[in-house]
């Protein structure tokens, strides 16, 4: 009996000693992260959340004396710990073989700087005598912020700030707002830009307008659907882009009805398209003129519904990636809204329609219903990809190279990363038509290089 007492009290005390704590300077402890950076943050907006853990990699308890945001509570970044806001925390245990979150999240003031700043803090984390610091830095941007703002007169965009576009942006009927280049234009999630009036936003090949969700961390800064898009209403008219970017929005632009005088609604010159969640280029009955324009990585990367279309040297494409599964043609055109019947004209010259990497056969969809009204599509030196007949409907003059790969320069998925350019030996290098050629490509380059125009938007150079 006294021998199992005793071997009682060895478990009890053995218990005991595994339970305490580790008060010993060479006790170990790891962070997951030794610098957490928040990118670009604009100032009164506030940052994403991030997080790091703190480990306690010891088979006793580890008590963390102190975990101190240092620059307590005037700094720009916030801590809490274990889920308790503070700048200071005392006494934290740590189980054996656990771990406890620190999440830190950054709020920066305005400042008269106009270029990105630097904002830094660090975490001190004491135990047993030992110090462990995490660093925090910040790019900080002062911008220009439009919380459901109404253009109600002519109004100009320069480049010395960016915009920052929350609740929505409307542009009267009547007005136009001007975009010079260099502007970048950032959407949050909850800003349909609606256009009832105009824009012209005119860039150049080096300094061109961007419009983009304003989630610029990782992962969220590569993900469609970041934004609502660009929505051109019915008495909207006379909208011109030019090296415009459009880029991670669940639509790009999309169309409405057709303008009160003879021009396109909407003419694109030099624009880009991309990693666009559902239709990047859309028009319900309306006019669009597009030139140069590489429309890729969408849901529907063109859809038209009725209407007046005019597409020359134009890359449209799609690959599909872990962002955006390739379920849809490229190119949908159709003559019926519900059941009201529309007239469809629609011309694509010089251009390359192509798709891979999805449950997709034919690349182009043509959805004609009625014979009540006027339908028109030609394919003029037309590069596309159909597994399927031509359709009866596609009028097909020039060159017509159909179900070859166009080759392009750098395709990959898994970065992911996409570059259209053309390789050497591409079959859609010299196959342009020498009419309504432009005098310069996607990049400003020129279009007099070799035999021929290429087709698409960029020429080899």
């Amino acid at each position: 009996m006294r021998w199992l007492l005793a071997f009682t009290v060895v478990i009890v005390l053995f218990s005991c000693k595994k339970t305490g704590f580790i008060t010993t300077p060479d006790a170990f402890l790891r962070t997951s992260e030794d610098t957490l950076h928040f990118d670009t943050v604009f100032t009164t907006t506030g940052s994403t959340t991030q997080y790091f853990k703190i480990f306690n990699p010891n088979d006793q308890k580890l008590r963390l004396s102190n975990v101190q945001l240092m620059g307590g509570s005037t700094s720009p970044f916030k801590l809490n710990v274990d889920g308790t806001p503070g700048t200071s925390f005392n006494d934290i245990e740590i189980n054996a073989n656990d771990s406890i979150y620190a999440f830190v999240t950054v709020s920066i003031n305005p400042s008269t700087a106009l270029l990105p700043f630097v904002v830094t803090d660090s975490i001190r984390i004491s135990y047993n005598g030992n110090v462990k610091y995490v660093q925090l830095d910040a790019y900080g941007r002062n911008a220009n912020f439009y919380r459901n703002r109404r253009v109600t007169t002519d109004t100009t965009w320069n480049n010395d700030l960016p915009f920052v576009i929350l609740e929505g942006l409307t542009i009267d009927a009547g007005k136009t707002l001007t975009i010079n280049k260099g502007v970048k234009v950032y959407v949050h999630a909850d800003a349909p830009v609606i256009v009832d009036g105009t824009i012209k936003a005119t860039g150049t090949a080096n300094e061109r307008i961007e419009f983009l969700g304003d989630r610029l961390d990782e992962p969220y800064k590569d993900f469609p659907g970041a934004w609502p898009g660009i929505l051109f209403r019915t008495s909207s008219k006379d909208n011109d882009l030019q090296f415009v970017n459009i880029r991670n929005a669940y639509q790009g632009v999309v169309a409405q009805n057709y303008p009160s005088n003879s021009n396109p609604k909407l003419t694109l010159r030099e624009c880009i398209f991309d990693n666009i969640y559902d239709v990047a280029v859309g028009g319900v009955n309306s006019k669009i003129s597009a030139t140069n324009c590489q429309i890729t990585q969408a849901g529907y990367n063109v859809f038209f519904v009725g209407g007046d279309y005019n597409f020359n040297h134009c890359t449209i494409a799609s690959y599909g990636s872990s962002y955006l599964q390739h379920k849809n043609p490229v190119l949908v055109l159709s003559d019926i809204s519900g059941t009201t019947p529309l007239s469809l004209t629609a011309t694509f010259r010089n251009s390359i329609i192509y798709g891979e990497g999805g449950i997709v056969d034919d690349e182009v969809l043509v959805n004609r219903k009625t014979t009540a009204a006027p339908f028109s599509i030609t394919f003029d030196n037309v590069f596309y990809k159909m597994k399927s007949a031509d359709p009866s409907t596609i009028t097909f003059t020039g060159n017509k190279i159909k179900n070859q790969s166009p080759l392009f320069d750098s395709i990959n998925n898994n970065k992911p990363f996409y570059n259209f350019r053309l390789k050497p030996g591409s079959p859609a290098i010299d196959k342009a038509g020498n009419t309504a050629v432009p005098p310069f490509d996607l990049d400003g380059k020129p279009r007099t290089f070799g035999l021929a125009p290429d087709l698409g938007a960029y020429e080899k150079q």
